[in-house]
């Protein structure tokens, strides 16, 4: 793996974070930390407060109590360039400006890496090369990004997440409008990234099932709060399931990743009706 050794073992945590919009807080007093050289997935029902976790992660919003520390840093007291050195955030749904193509997109990504004295080097367009490659999309990097299909797009975009070099990517729903089939592509890259990279990445999904195959470690938050922390067997239950998602649902080996498999319950196939309560184990 290319990573360097890490000198802290959780490289980004929040310790005591409030969040939130306006007179609204949707996170208080929240504690994480990210476990390095792992991939984990934050799941919950709509409006738990996921995104905006991730958003203070990768300090796109700042912390009304508390404080998020990168390599045991203050995050919010670093320079913008050196935590853009070390963290790649891809926002949920990111939007290129008209017309500019994927190889201008993804070497937006090496922007961190330049200053007064370093300018454009062979060594970015290198890595911009390689990014490409990576992500199998070279025979596109003349196409402007708005003329790319979803999962195209999104591979353009973490290509320029790879580009930036950085160790630790935050990823907000990278498979939002994707179908299946692009999702799991996405997914595959992602994997890839950790496996053969080293990246340390925390991703924000709705999918459950995907969240479970693609993870190391699985953070469930309810209302604004974690709730539960583990490996997808540890955390993943019928009683969890039931309580914060409001779902009823069957829990079963997974034939292809021997991982815990979410099988909805729902009304039309179900003969013994019994109350959801009684599902509980």
């Amino acid at each position: 793996m290319s990573a360097s050794p890490l000198a802290h073992e959780h490289r980004l945590a929040a310790d005591g974070i409030s969040v939130g919009y306006g007179d609204r807080v949707v996170i208080d007093g929240l504690d994480l930390a990210v476990h390095t050289g792992v991939i984990t997935t934050v799941i919950g029902p709509n409006g738990c407060g996921k995104s905006t976790l991730l958003r203070a992660l990768g300090r796109l919003l700042t912390p009304r109590t508390g404080q998020v520390t990168l390599d045991g840093k203050a995050i919010g007291s670093m320079k913008t360039r050196d935590v853009a050195r070390t963290l790649g955030v891809l926002p949920q749904s990111p939007i290129a400006p008209e017309g500019l193509t994927v190889a201008d997109l993804v070497a937006r990504g090496r922007h961190p890496h330049q200053s007064w004295i370093r300018q454009w080097s062979r060594d970015d367009e290198a890595e911009v090369a390689r990014a490409l490659e990576l992500t199998g999309i070279e025979e596109l990097a003349e196409r402007p990004v708005d003329q790319l299909s979803g999962g195209q797009r999104q591979r353009a975009w973490i290509s320029m997440a790879l580009a930036q070099g950085t160790d630790v990517l935050l990823l907000d729903e990278p498979t939002t409008y994707l179908d299946l089939a692009h999702s799991i592509e996405v997914l595959d890259l992602v994997d890839r990234m950790h496996d053969e990279m080293g990246r340390t990445v925390v991703m924000v999904l709705h999918d459950l099932n995907l969240a479970i195959r693609y993870s190391d470690r699985l953070v469930v938050m309810h209302e604004g709060s974690i709730v539960a922390s583990g490996t997808p067997a540890e955390v993943i239950s019928e009683k969890l399931l039931l309580e914060v998602f409001g779902l009823a649902a069957a829990v079963i080996d997974d034939p292809v990743s021997d991982r815990p498999l979410v099988v909805p319950i729902g009304t039309r196939h179900v003969h013994d009706r019994r109350p959801a309560e009684n599902l509980l184990p």
